[in-house]
C-alpha cells in the first residue's frame, strides 16, 4: 500500500525488512495565528520591503538579500493585499494554508537516535549492480573533497555506515527558513533523509550497505520540519542559499516544496513561491551545485497536468484543475536533474512520474536497502530512493572531473545513461530518450572512466521532418570536451523514420565541412535507416558542431530525423 503521508517526501511505500544567520535567542516569539510569507523584491534591493513590512503589521523572520527574498511573518489576513501595493516589491505570497508553529521561534534540536547497530553483512544489492556502482568501487569510490548535500528530513550522524562520512561542520537545519549550525540541528526527525544518505554514500566498511559513491561526504539540511515533515518553500530556499554558499558539489531533493504539489502562476501566492525558489535553485547552480531532485509517486504525466486533489496538504485539499504552467518544486525548475524511478527489470516503476522533457535520467527505486536511524536499515521505495542514485553517480563525476561545471555534469549523465526503450503504450519518444527514462539509467562504472561505453557520446533527439523530393535538412550535435582529433572507429547511431529508405541521401559533415557517406539511395523499398556506421575520422578534430544531413530525392514517401549520436 502507499502512504500517502510520504508522498511529498517522494517516498512511496517502507517495506518491512548569504542569506541566513544562524538562530539566536533573539528571534521574536511566534503570535497564533501567524502565517509566513515570501516578499519579493530586485536582488540586493530588500532595504525598503523590509520597512514596509514592519509598517503593515508584520515582522522580518528572515531575509535572503542576495536573490531578493524575505521571509515574514504576520497575523494580519491583509498583509500580501497590502504588500503587493509597496514600491519595489515584485510578489508577495503565503508559504502554507496554516499557522507557523510556535516552535519556530526557538526550534528544538532532535534527540539523537539511540544506537543498536545490526550485524548484517556488507553486500553488493540489486540496485547498485543495477547501475554498475560494484564495478565503480573498484576503480574510485569518490574524493573526500566532494560533498553531496542531502536536502531532506535530516540524517542520523551517529549511524555506523554514516559517521565516516558525514561533515558537521557543513550540516544545519532550515526548518521555518532560517539557517540553525546548532550542533545535531541537522538531525533527522523521520528516517527518510538517513535512508537518502546511505544510498548515496554509505562507508564500504564490510559492514551494512554501501553507498554509489561511498568516498565523498555528505552534509544534512534539514528542509523538513518536525511532526507532518512538511517542506516549506522558505525552507526550500534557506536550504539552496546555504548549499550554495557552502559549495556543495551536488545536492539531492527527494521531496517537493509543500503545500501544493503543484505551484501555479495564476495564483498570487503559489507565483510568489514559484519565484522564490527558482531564484533559490539558480542560486545554488551559480555557486557550481548541480541539483538532483526526485520526479514524483503520483503515477503523474508531468507534460500533461490536469487535475490535483492533494493540495494543500497542510489543511484541506480540494479538487482543483492545474495545467502544464504549474510546475512541482523543486522538481521541474531549470538546471535540475529530475529523476523517474524503475524496477529490477529496467521498466518504469508503477507510481513513478513521468513525462516528455520533464525526466532527465532514471535509476532504481524499487525495495532499496538503506540507512535508517539508530545503525539500523530498511528497503524502501519511491522516486525519493531513484534520486540518491542519481546524487551518487554525479558525486562520482565530479570526483574524476573536480573542474566540471553542473551543466557539464548535466551532460556527462545524459551521454554515459544507458538507453533504456519504452515499456508500455504511456511511454513516447525513442530508446535514446523518451518520456519514461529520459537519456536512460545513469552509469556508475561510466562515470569513474572505465569501458563500457567505449567513448564520450553526444546525442540529439530533436525531430527534425524531412521534405518529399526537397532541398536537404541537417540536425547538429555540439561536441565539446574531447581531446584532440575524432577516431578512425567513430560511431554514428542514426534513427530516421523514414517509408521507402531508398530515396534518402544521409551524411555526416565534420566541422570543417567535411563530407561522409553514410547511405546514399541504399536500402530499396525497405522502411526506416536505424543504423550505427562506423566512420574514419581521424584527420578531424573532435570538437566542433558535427551535423547529420538528409535529403529526399524522390516523390511520395515522407519522415523525419528522430534521433542520432556520435560516441568517440
Amino acid at each position: 500500500m502507499f502512504l500517502g503521508s510520504r508522498s511529498r517526501l517522494r517516498a512511496a511505500v517502507i517495506v518491512a525488512a548569504v542569506g541566513a544567520g544562524v538562530l539566536t535567542a533573539a528571534t521574536p516569539a511566534v503570535a497564533a495565528g501567524t502565517r509566513a510569507y515570501l516578499v519579493i523584491t530586485a536582488p540586493n534591493d530588500t532595504a525598503g520591503a523590509k520597512t514596509a513590512i514592519a509598517s503593515n503589521a508584520g515582522t522580518v523572520f528572515n531575509s535572503f538579500d542576495a536573490i531578493g527574498v524575505v521571509v515574514a511573518h504576520s497575523a494580519a489576513t491583509d498583509f500580501a493585499s497590502k504588500m503587493r501595493t509597496v514600491s519595489g516589491v515584485q510578489k508577495v505570497g503565503a508559504t502554507r494554508t496554516s499557522d507557523v508553529p510556535a516552535e519556530a521561534a526557538n526550534p528544538a534540536i532532535p534527540s539523537p537516535a539511540t544506537q543498536t547497530p545490526q550485524t548484517m553483512t556488507e553486500s553488493v544489492q540489486a540496485d547498485m549492480a543495477q547501475i554498475g556502482a560494484d564495478k565503480a568501487w573498484a576503480i574510485n569510490q569518490g574524493s573526500p573533497n566532494v560533498t553531496v548535500g542531502i536536502l531532506d528530513t535530516g540524517v542520523d550522524d551517529l549511524h555506523q555506515d554514516l559517521k565516516a562520512n558525514f561533515d558537521a561542520a557543513n550540516s544545519a537545519s532550515c526548518a521555518y527558513g532560517k539557517l540553525d549550525t546548532r550542533a545535531g540541528a541537522w538531525r533527522d526527525v523521520d528516517q527518510h533523509g538517513t535512508h537518502v544518505a546511505g544510498t548515496v554514500a554509505a562507508a564500504k566498511n564490510n559492514t551494512g550497505v554501501v553507498g554509489v559513491a561511498p568516498g565523498v561526504k555528505i552534509a544534512a539540511v534539514r528542509v523538513a520540519e518536525p511532526g507532518k515533515s512538511l517542506f516549506f518553500a522558505e525552507n526550500t530556499i534557506c536550504a539552496m542559499v546555504f548549499a550554495g554558499d557552502r559549495g556543495f558539489a551536488v545536492t539531492n531533493n527527494s521531496y517537493y516544496t509543500d503545500p501544493w504539489l503543484f505551484a501555479c502562476p495564476d495564483n498570487a501566492d503559489q507565483d510568489a513561491i514559484l519565484e522564490g525558489v527558482k531564484r533559490a535553485v539558480a542560486y545554488a547552480e551559480g555557486k557550481g551545485v548541480l541539483n538532483v531532485a526526485a520526479a514524483g509517486n503520483e503515477n503523474y504525466n508531468l507534460a500533461n497536468k490536469t487535475r490535483d486533489t492533494t493540495s494543500p496538504n497542510d489543511s484541506t485539499p480540494v479538487q482543483r484543475n492545474v495545467t502544464n504552467a504549474c510546475l512541482s518544486l523543486p522538481t521541474e525548475l531549470p538546471g535540475i536533474v529530475t529523476v523517474s524511478a524503475i524496477t529490477t527489470a529496467n521498466r518504469k516503476s508503477s507510481y513513478s512520474n513521468y513525462g516528455t522533457d520533464k525526466i532527465s535520467v532514471a535509476a532504481p527505486g524499487d525495495a532499496v536497502w538503506s540507512t535508517i536511524p539508530g545503525g539500523k536499515y530498511d528497503d524502501f521505495q519511491g522516486t525519493s530512493m531513484a534520486s540518491p542514485h542519481v546524487a551518487g553517480v554525479a558525486a562520482l563525476l565530479k570526483s574524476t572531473n573536480p573542474t566540471a561545471t553542473p551543466a557539464q555534469l548535466r551532460q556527462l549523465l545524459a551521454t554515459q545513461a544507458d538507453d533504456l526503450s519504452c515499456t508500455d503504450t504511456r511511454c513516447s519518444g525513442t530508446t535514446a530518450k523518451n518520456n519514461f527514462f529520459g537519456e536512460g539509467r545513469v552509469d556508475a562504472l561510466a562515470a569513474v572512466g572505465s569501458e563500457p561505453p567505449p567513448g564520450t557520446s553526444f546525442e540529439n533527439a530533436a525531430d527534425v521532418n524531412i521534405p518529399d523530393n526537397g532541398a536537404a535538412v541537417t540536425s547538429s550535435i555540439t561536441v565539446s570536451g574531447v581531446t584532440g582529433n575524432a577516431p578512425a572507429t567513430l560511431k554514428v547511431a542514426v534513427d530516421i523514420i523514414h517509408t521507402y529508405r531508398g530515396d534518402l541521401v544521409v551524411d555526416l559533415v565534420a566541422p570543417d565541412g567535411s563530407v561522409y557517406s553514410l547511405s546514399n539511395k541504399s536500402g530499396g523499398s525497405a522502411d526506416n535507416i536505424q543504423q550505427t556506421f562506423t566512420v574514419n575520422a581521424s584527420s578531424e578534430v573532435a570538437n566542433g558542431v558535427w551535423k547529420l544531413r538528409v535529403q529526399d530525392v524522390a516523390a511520395q514517401d515522407v519522415g523525419y530525423i528522430n534521433s542520432w549520436k556520435l560516441t568517440f
